[in-house]
């Protein structure tokens, strides 16, 4: 039997897609986990998400089986993982408003400014900077210590949490306005084009 050759293969077949969509099918069950206050149970499965989130990648690069799929599908699945939870926990009053607002606000303005330059300029793409890359560890890092508080209080953990608190509202800011920058810098390089404003 003759191997089918990687191009033809289905995209979602592949482990690191795969996991990518096993990450995302996390989320219900997380945010199940938060309302019901299994924070235990919520915390061991952050955790196993966050792992699936490395391995895809290493997958990725060890198998060769990066696919465009798996570009878009990936940073769709941190988002909607990140995003419901800072939601989920702000409703429960773990998470404070402000940072969740600040989150929302910057992911809305990223979208609607890659939206401007694809129909403006035709780029399509628009790839984390190193802000947006340590904002969204920063994230990761809130979430995983928000819900570690509440199994247990110790010194070590409540300073982390202030510390996470206060790096993501920092470091989303600065990615947002770094996004700003380049967005600008893009958009005033592209050449005037006939009947354009």
């Amino acid at each position: 039997m003759t191997e089918v050759p990687t191009t033809h293969r289905n995209p979602l077949r592949t482990a690191p897609n795969l996991l990518t969509v096993m990450r995302i099918c996390l989320a219900p069950f997380l945010v199940s986990a938060i309302l019901e206050n299994r924070f235990g149970l919520a915390f061991a499965l952050f955790v196993a998400a966050g792992l699936s989130d490395a391995l895809d990648g290493l997958l990725a690069r060890m198998l060769k089986q990066r696919t465009s799929l798996g570009q878009y599908l990936d940073p769709i699945a941190d988002k909607l993982l990140l995003s419901t939870l800072f939601l989920v926990l702000m409703y429960k009053g773990l998470m404070p408003t402000t940072v969740t607002v600040l989150v929302f606000g910057r992911d809305v303005g990223i979208l609607l400014v890659a939206a401007v330059l694809y129909a403006v300029a035709g780029r399509r793409e628009f790839g984390p900077s190193i802000f947006g890359k340590a904002n969204t560890v920063a994230q990761v890092t809130a979430v995983a210590v928000v819900l570690l508080h509440e199994l247990t209080t110790a010194k070590w953990v409540v300073i982390l949490r202030l510390v996470a608190l206060d790096a993501t509202v920092g470091l989303t800011i600065a990615s947002g306005l770094h996004y700003a920058w380049i967005a600008s810098h893009r958009s005033s390089s592209q050449p005037n084009t006939p009947g354009a404003n």
